[in-house]
């Protein structure tokens, strides 16, 4: 996935940001997370060209926006709306946003949302059920193209049926948290939120293990850089149980 972030830089506002990913990169940097920055090189990548003239930004998977940051935070007020026209214009392109402060998203939306933008998923993280039920009925309120709920880092069994049953999301992707201090994720979390998801028709993802990973009572410290192969790896054993269940194979 090709990543945009127009600018760099969070505060803590959740239990899922304990060990946040990005405060523990920019502290291998001697760098403070908390600075918030507008990006001198690359706030208007999406729309640089090659010397033929063509974008240097073109894929076909969803773009993953402002994910050193948050992009509804307060001090990239003054930056939004310039990024909310780079979108516009990169109507060609998904671009992703996610978020911890949907309860902006109201007053931090262009004035020509409508519906919502074709090419722009929403995802709001929901690492934890408290989170969850103080997220999702402010995001069920908004409109937006695609909705997706981020159930990461999951620390919890988080139950979204009742969210779910609304048919009001497109997708829910798991991940566990990573690096050194990583509190642990536990497969069975994993398998009852697909389980949730198969039922209300909902696509599932899971993205990654997390580097504490607990599956059949045994934990295994994965490095980061194999987090992703596991969970497809994961994914798999979850398609091979889901067929079983209905006599497939």
């Amino acid at each position: 996935m090709d990543m945009w972030n127009p600018w760099h830089g969070c505060h803590k506002c959740s239990p899922g940001c304990k060990n946040c990913y990005v405060f523990y990169l920019d502290a291998l940097r001697d760098k403070d997370a908390n600075i918030i920055t507008k990006s001198k090189t690359n706030f208007n990548m999406p729309l640089k060209r090659d010397r033929n003239g063509k974008f240097k930004l073109n894929t076909e998977k969803e773009v993953a926006t402002c994910f050193t940051s948050d992009f509804l935070i307060e001090e990239a007020d003054a930056w939004r709306s310039d990024a909310w026209e780079i979108i516009k214009q990169r109507s060609d392109i998904r671009f992703l946003i996610c978020t911890k402060r949907i309860e902006r998203f109201e007053i931090c939306k262009p004035s020509d949302w409508g519906e919502g933008y074709n090419n722009v998923s929403i995802a709001v993280t929901c690492e934890n059920q408290q989170k969850a039920d103080e997220r999702l009925p402010a995001f069920m309120k908004i409109h937006a193209n695609r909705k997706y709920i981020f159930a990461s880092p999951l620390l919890e069994y988080v139950d979204f049926g009742k969210y779910l049953e609304s048919g009001d999301f497109d997708m829910v992707s798991v991940g566990g948290e990573s690096y050194k201090y990583a509190r642990e994720c536990r497969f069975e979390w994993v398998k009852h939120i697909k389980k949730d998801c198969d039922k209300y028709g909902v696509r599932f993802d899971y993205h990654q293990t997390g580097s504490n990973f607990v599956m059949n009572g045994r934990r295994y410290h994965i490095s980061h850089h194999d987090e992703y192969q596991q969970a497809k790896k994961a994914m798999e054993l979850l398609k091979k149980e889901k067929s079983n269940e209905n006599g497939i194979i």
